[in-house]
């Protein structure tokens, strides 16, 4: 096994308001609090795999502005490397504006990448030589698809797995699913991507064989409170969800891919890093927020020793 692992994507600053109710069009709703702190898929995902104990590189682009701070400063905070942190005068920092309902945990969202959708060709070129030394690289498709695109290129040529959560949904080369090693859609993703509408295992294996008949080696399908569904190129299941009290979703998807990258780059098989992953997510969402609700290897650890 290569020692180390790659995320790249996505970093937005997070500006989130809690809300009695998430507000229906045209109407005005006087938020419970406000906090801003670093977010973004791709970020959100490495810190996951961070802070879960994997060796992880982020690659992500900011502005030369105040929100960029907030970025850089976290890393430092939780002792990640910079060294793929590209910054630029052109764009500034993206930003997300969340509501959370207060009641039900649910949430909207409003994403603006900015210059995390102004990546080049040539800067992901700087990826390369930290590819060479890792199994997985993590892509999301918050970036402009150019650079996933690039990213799924280089990866090949250093016989890197890439894993691609198709989040934010969005249209995509159906062609370039046969470099890719695993996908991680939720259910929502995999059935606008497939057409297959996923109520139970017979249903994800239709939406999984669409992934398998593209190239796609490995399907995984986050399914909520249900769990997630796997296919390893063999057999299929559904892998149930922890039960946990729910605080805030925002992030939970994040959470679980991060986890599940943390897992496979120690070596442990899909099924493990799946519990793994779902484990992740079960303890994000028992807290408020992005980032900073991901858990430590500690309370990971424990959380699926009590559980099991």
């Amino acid at each position: 096994m290569r020692k180390n692992t790659v995320v790249f994507g996505s970093f937005v600053v997070d500006l989130m308001s809690r809300t009695p109710h998430l507000p229906q069009p045209g109407e005005t709703v006087k938020g419970l609090d406000f906090t801003m702190g670093p977010g973004g898929k791709g970020f959100n995902q490495c810190v996951a795999a961070h802070k879960a104990g994997a060796d992880v590189l982020m690659m992500t682009k900011l502005g030369k502005d105040s929100f960029s701070r907030v970025c850089l400063d976290t890393m430092e905070e939780l002792g990640m490397n910079k060294k793929h942190i590209i910054r630029t005068s052109d764009f500034t920092t993206g930003t997300a504006i969340i509501m959370v309902d207060e009641k039900t945990g649910e949430n909207q969202i409003v994403v603006v990448p900015s210059a995390c959708t102004e990546i080049t060709d040539e800067e992901v070129e700087g990826l390369k030589e930290s590819l060479v030394n890792c199994d997985y690289v993590l892509t999301q498709l918050e970036t402009n698809l150019s650079a996933v695109e690039k990213l799924v290129e280089i990866a090949k040529q250093t016989n890197t797995k890439v894993i691609l959560n198709t989040a934010p949904i969005q249209k995509i080369d159906e062609s370039m699913l046969k470099d890719i090693y695993m996908v991680t859609p939720n259910e929502v993703e995999a059935e606008i991507l497939t057409g297959v509408k996923i109520k139970d295992l017979e249903s994800a294996n239709k939406a999984s064989k669409w992934f398998s008949d593209k190239g796609v080696e490995k399907v995984i399908i986050t399914l909520g409170k249900r769990g997630v569904y796997v296919f390893d190129g063999v057999k299929s299941e559904i892998i149930p969800a922890y039960k946990v009290d729910v605080i805030d979703t925002t992030g939970a998807g994040d959470a679980f891919n991060g986890g599940l990258l943390a897992a496979l780059t120690e070596g442990k098989d899909i099924w493990e890093a799946c519990k793994f992953g779902n484990a992740v997510g079960a303890l994000c969402v028992q807290k408020i927020g992005t980032t900073p609700a991901m858990p430590t290897r500690a309370e990971i650890d424990e959380f699926m020793k009590n559980k099991n």
